[in-house]
């Protein structure tokens, strides 16, 4: 079993910034791409960020030069740094992560519960 934690979720000025954090726990014996995605009301969910083992990252044309996404393989943890933040940038915020598992040997694709973020305007 593995559990994803959000938290950094909250209510900010437009033009304001919030940091988001991930952290997996569990049977994790390796943690591969993480990622962030987004769903506004109404709209499908939508990738905002994602970050390779490695460090290579890719960014949704809206958010780039505004959000950061970083990783500590140490810790299991993803963040997103949004700065600048927009109206348009009110969703729940999900964290995704694909690791292998060490008992059972498995590779999954796991969601945290999500956060929700609001951007005042």
């Amino acid at each position: 079993q593995v559990q994803l934690v959000e938290s950094g979720g909250g209510l900010v000025q437009a033009g304001g910034s919030l940091r988001l954090s991930c952290a997996a726990s569990g049977s994790i014996l390796r943690s591969h791409a993480m990622g962030w995605y987004r769903q506004a009301p109404g709209k499908q969910r939508e990738l905002v960020a994602t970050i390779t083992s490695d460090a290579n990252t890719d960014y949704a044309d809206s958010v780039k030069g505004r959000f950061t996404i970083s990783r500590d393989n140490a810790k299991n943890t993803v963040y997103l740094q949004m700065n600048s933040l927009e109206s348009e940038d009110t969703a729940v915020y999900y964290c995704n992560t694909r690791v292998t598992t060490q008992s059972p040997y498995k590779y999954l694709a796991v969601w945290g519960q999500g956060t929700l973020v609001t951007v005042s305007s």
